[in-house]
């Protein structure tokens, strides 16, 4: 059994309180290299275009403003 396995089978066998804890902790861990990955590509230009996008929509009018309620919720 390699590495990866027995991760995966000490994690199927947790209890559901520590199988929830190990999971918040992971999508902690993805969210963060998933961050550092978009500010490397947006400090290397690989996501002007979607600036140059909105830009586009903005000056045509096919952007509108948030709602309140949208603007007022909280992401955990």
């Amino acid at each position: 059994m390699d590495r990866v396995e027995k991760i995966e089978s000490a994690i199927t066998s947790l209890p559901p309180e520590d199988f929830q804890r190990i999971a918040k902790w992971f999508h902690a861990i993805e969210q963060t290299r998933w961050d550092w990955q978009m500010d490397r590509d947006s400090a290397a230009g690989r996501l002007e275009f979607l600036f140059q996008e909105a830009q586009h929509e903005t000056d045509d009018g096919l952007v509108r403003e948030r709602s309140p309620a949208i603007e007022s919720r909280t992401i955990e």
